[in-house]
Parts: C-alpha cells; structure tokens; sequence
C-alpha cells in the first residue's frame, strides 16, 4: 500500500483482511499516519517508499495506490518496469491527465486498475446477475439519486481543486451507468456549489444521459442534507421491460459506517422480493478491483478484468463530456480512441 489516509483504514484493509490477503505494508509521507495503520491491521509500516518498492518487488507483489489523483503520475514513474498497480479513483484530475497516465503506464510496462469498486458492490452484483437472467426483460431506465451529508472535511486535499463533485463522487454512478449501459449518445450535465462548501467547486450535480432512443440513465447528487433520517436517499433503480431493481447503497447515508445495503426486484407487477447481498458497498467492494488485479497479475487478458487503464479512461472521457455540456449545455460526446 502506498497512502494511508481514511480510504485505506476505512475500505482497503479490512476488505483484503476479511478476503484473506496478505498485505506486506504501508507507506505514506505522514510517518505516524502510516504507523498507526499498520498497527491497527498488524501490518509493516515502510521508512520509504523505495524500501516498499525494493520489498514488493522481491516478493513479485502488487501495488495499491491509495493517492489524490495529482499524486499518480510521479508514483508510476518511480514503480519497476511491469508492475502491476490498483490506482485510486479518479483516473487523473481530467481526461489530459489521465491520456498520461495511460501513456506513463504503457511506457512503463505497467499494467493496471483503476478502483472504479461500485461495480463490485454487494447489491450491484447482484443487480447485475438479476439483469443476466433477464429478471426485468430489457434495461430501458437507470437512476441513481444521493441526497445526504457529506463529510468532506475528511479529504483535505479536495479544496480548491477545479473540478470536484462528479470528478470525485458521481464518476462512480457515470462508470455504473457505462457499466450497465455502454457509451452514451448524449450526454446533459448541470453542477452547483453550496454555501457549506464555499471553499470547494461543484458539490451538487445531475447528469441526463441517452443510449439510443429507448434507454437512459440518470445521475443526481445532493450532499447537504441536514434534516433527520426518512427523507434522505442513496439508491440505485433500474427499470426494464417487465419490471424493477430497486438497490440501497447505505454508505452515503451514514459515512463511513452506513446503512445496511438492500436489494429488491418486482417483476411483471408482481409483489417485491428481496435478494441476498451478502455484504455492503464498503468495504466489501474493495475486495472486486484488487482481485482484478490479481487476476491480471497472474496472466488473465484484460477482456476478462473490469475497470482496466484503458476502461478507466473511457469513464474519464465521459466525465470529461459531462463537464464541458455543464459550461456548455448537451452534449454528443466525442468517441474515445
């Protein structure tokens, strides 16, 4: 591990603990940061990053970035030639940074994944298995609605960054939405800050998008809701042709213990049933891109591993898209290459 801010404490650890996996250590240029990490999860604090790096390349290890997005590209350029990397989301500050990653990676012989983990969530899963036995026919309509309390004073480095709420929160329902979807023909975004964030860029968002003429998807966030419990929502909805997925993702409403994470579904009218998740956005989603990495590690084509640099950089394509129809009104997004 490389950075042992909150992310890591709160989401990584304790997702590869409960999956089994050896972690060798941290580091992070906060020394008693990193200490205390490693002493709550009994693993070894590094002195530096090269005695990381000279560390997991004896044990033919891999790498998980735990760093704000201006951070990266530095890091891959000092990682041994063919390392294998997990990145942090987002994939760069914007879609120029993230063509270099791309490019310093490439350059480098370094393969990766970028921790786009909502895909691996519990109930996403199983939303999608659901969708793969044609529960509700035909996907025709995704929604994602976040109305919640946001403690954004616990990412320091998220003030003054020029782009923030979709960069940093909705790129996750964008990259569902992609996910479930694929690429998007039109794309409409709007974003708005907050008086209790005035030290911050955007803070709320909502983004229309359209698959063809049937299908679309929408993204809408709220992070500074006040009022008590029962009017506050986190939910993922898709509607198809013969019914309903309906998924609560409880982190945003509690962050970051949460609620229990749910899954229903009604078809054809029928009365809702409820599917197992087996577990919660986090941290149990965190297990999803490091074990995609393991399978790269270990030889498997990128066909058969999700949220790769390349796919990453299509998702930041999209929020690169989202960004200039919120300056500039609707969008027909430019096909990556």
């Amino acid at each position: 591990m490389i950075g042992a801010g909150s992310i890591v404490r709160d989401a990584h650890l304790p997702a590869y603990r409960s999956a089994g996996w050896p972690v060798a250590g941290v580091y992070d240029r906060d020394a008693a940061r990193a200490a205390n990490t490693a002493q709550e999860f009994g693993i070894r604090a590094f002195a530096s990053r090269e005695d990381l790096i000279e560390a997991c390349r004896d044990a033919s290890g891999v790498y998980d970035l735990a760093l704000p997005p201006g951070a990266v590209a530095e890091t891959l350029e000092a990682l041994p030639r063919g390392s294998c990397v997990l990145t942090q989301k987002p994939f760069g500050r914007d879609l120029a940074e993230a063509t270099l990653l791309r490019e310093t990676a490439a350059r480098g012989g370094i393969r990766g994944v970028v921790n786009f983990q909502l895909r691996h969530a519990p109930a996403v899963l199983g939303a999608r298995r659901l969708l793969t036995e044609g529960a509700i026919g035909d996907v025709l309509d995704v929604e994602i609605r976040v109305v919640c309390r946001m403690p954004w004073e616990t990412w320091p480095f998220l003030r003054g960054m020029p782009r923030m709420e979709i960069l940093m929160h909705a790129i996750h329902y964008l990259d569902l939405a992609r996910a479930l979807l694929g690429e998007p023909a039109r794309v409409w975004s709007a974003v708005a800050g907050h008086p209790d964030a005035r030290d911050m860029a955007e803070s709320r968002s909502t983004t229309v998008m359209t698959f063809g003429a049937e299908r679309r998807a929408v993204v809408t966030t709220y992070h500074h809701h006040a009022a008590p419990a029962g009017h506050d929502a986190s939910h993922l909805r898709i509607e198809g042709t013969r019914g309903t997925i309906a998924a609560r993702l409880g982190v945003n409403l509690d962050y970051p213990r949460g609620r229990a994470d749910t899954l229903e579904y009604s078809r054809d009218g029928g009365a809702w049933r409820s599917a197992e998740v087996g577990g919660n956005w986090f941290p149990q989603a965190f297990a999803g891109p490091m074990r995609s990495l393991q399978r790269l590690a270990a030889g498997g084509g990128s066909e058969s591993v999700e949220s790769t640099f390349d796919d990453a950089w299509r998702t930041m394509a999209l929020v690169e898209t989202c960004y200039k129809s919120a300056a500039g009104g609707e969008r027909v997004p430019e096909p990556p290459h």
